[in-house]
């Protein structure tokens, strides 16, 4: 017999599994159903930011981060360090247990909010039935009142560089290679590929990566990316811009990667070669032709400002629905729809002021328009600007690469946009977004007593640069 749920949940990655807490904290008999495994085979709630994404590279970040100041920065703080040695094997099982760590977590919570959880593939069928194959072999059948589709995203591939799982290989086995390579090739220039060529360039790779535009990071500000990219090459990472890969090929668990760029055709071996190139979304498999749900050209599910599908009690969130696919994007809409099917009346998520990311060194942050953004839209701008090398807490922890950029309406002065490369800019960049929450100007910010000295204060000094008052750099007042 099938069994009766309020809420069925179709995946337990970051949207997934805040969307089932919420419900059953609300009252909502929930289950959820993921099929993720770990090395031993067993469920791993988590999806992929948990399991193969954002936790996994960022302790792999955190620690490439640390042995490279080891060997190199710990000079100029007065510290002696001679013989460091990289125990790989000994990175990895951290990140490894760093992983168990918070899907063990998930768990517990689902244990104790009361959420029946299954491990398995679940496929959405007519009339909000959901049929679960198990991992063990078995079919479980829930009919639910409401279902949320929260199935994520995966790598896309190239059909001129397919995986092989060993020697070219997507962000998920970019995070477990048994040593370091000496050469590493990577296709793509984003996110995820700057992260993790980066990683590998920390701990000795001699890395190239392969961009088919000639711009970069096109998504952010302009003067932000052409400071990345300055700062990225005097770390030793090499980029080959606006070229055309033509074949990769394996032989001698080494690849060689052909491509055409203004010279000409050229070809390069490398040891391993990371393909980076976007994600595309999990839908297909996940929703039955007959279960009414409708789905674009591109996989993604449509949905509407409360991520209600055409199909009355059909949710979607995340990374299968239109906007960024970043994970507190997919929990933010978790909980919307949450609080809608208990029949709430919840805030949609602001898409225009979703935060991103870049955890390379230096961090790279932005929330809201950029200068032509704002222009496209009609809107007239002030712009204010200030340094870390300025900065007394940046100058103490030797971290002064970049600055933060305020962009405020000149009418209103309201902020549409900030804009930083620099360190702690993850964490920095959440001031912005909550001051863009509230609404705030310029001004608000200018106002605001800030700690010192703390590196929040360059954004303090890039808010007063707006108007041209900013204390701690020489400026022309702004008429």
């Amino acid at each position: 017999m099938a069994k009766e749920f309020d809420v069925c949940v179709i995946g337990a990655g970051p949207g997934g599994y805040v969307a089932a807490i919420r419900c059953a904290q609300l009252g909502l008999k929930t289950v959820c159903i993921d099929d993720w495994v770990d090395a031993e085979d067993k469920a791993s709630p988590g999806g992929t930011c948990l399991n193969v994404g954002c936790i996994p590279s960022k302790a792999l970040i955190e620690s490439s981060e640390l042995y490279e100041h080891t060997s190199h920065d710990l000079a100029s703080h007065g510290i002696k360090v001679s013989d460091v040695k990289l125990d790989l094997k000994k990175m990895l099982t951290r990140k490894d247990q760093v992983v168990k760590d918070l899907t063990s977590g998930v768990a517990a919570l689902f244990m104790a909010n009361k959420i029946t959880f299954l491990h398995g593939r679940g496929t959405l069928k007519a009339n909000k039935v959901v049929d679960v194959a198990l991992r063990d072999g078995k079919t479980e059948t829930i009919n639910a009142k409401n279902v949320i589709i929260a199935t994520g995203s995966s790598p896309t591939e190239l059909p001129v560089a397919p995986y092989d799982h060993e020697t070219i290989v997507d962000s998920t086995g970019a995070l477990s290679f048994s040593k370091v390579p000496k050469k590493l090739g990577v296709i793509g220039a984003g996110v995820i590929a700057l992260e993790l060529g980066s990683v590998w360039r920390r701990l000795g790779a001699d890395v190239t990566m392969f961009k088919s535009r000639d711009n970069f990071l096109p998504t952010a500000d302009a003067q932000v990316a052409v400071e990345a990219l300055k700062q990225f090459k005097a770390q030793g990472l090499s980029f080959c811009m606006g070229v055309k890969i033509t074949a990769c090929t394996v032989k001698n668990k080494k690849v060689t990667v052909e491509y055409e760029d203004k010279e000409g055709k050229q070809k390069e071996i490398f040891d391993k070669l990371i393909v980076a190139v976007g994600r595309a979304p999990n839908s297909p498999g996940v929703i039955d032709k007959d279960s009414g749900v409708k789905i674009d050209e591109r996989g993604f599910i449509k949905v509407n400002e409360f991520c209600e599908t055409d199909v009355a009690g059909v949710y979607a969130i995340g990374d299968v629905v239109r906007g960024p696919m970043l994970a507190h994007k997919g929990s933010e809409e978790g909980m919307v729809a949450a609080e809608k099917i208990a029949g709430h009346l919840p805030l949609p998520v602001d898409l225009n002021t979703v935060p991103s990311v870049i955890y390379t060194a230096p961090e790279i942050a932005w929330v809201g328009m950029t200068e032509p953004e704002a222009e496209n839209a009609g809107i007239k701008v002030n712009v204010g600007s200030f340094p870390f090398n300025a900065n007394g807490r940046a100058r103490a922890i030797n971290e002064t690469t970049g600055f933060i950029k305020v962009i405020a309406n000149a009418v209103t002065d309201r902020i549409v946009g900030v804009h930083i490369i620099g360190p702690q800019a993850s964490e920095l960049i959440m001031q912005a977004k909550i001051a863009m929450d509230f609404g705030s100007s310029s001004e608000d910010l200018a106002m605001t007593m800030f700690a010192h000295p703390t590196l929040s204060e360059t954004l303090h000094e890039a808010a007063l640069s707006v108007d041209g008052r900013a204390i701690h750099a020489v400026q022309k007042k702004k008429k």
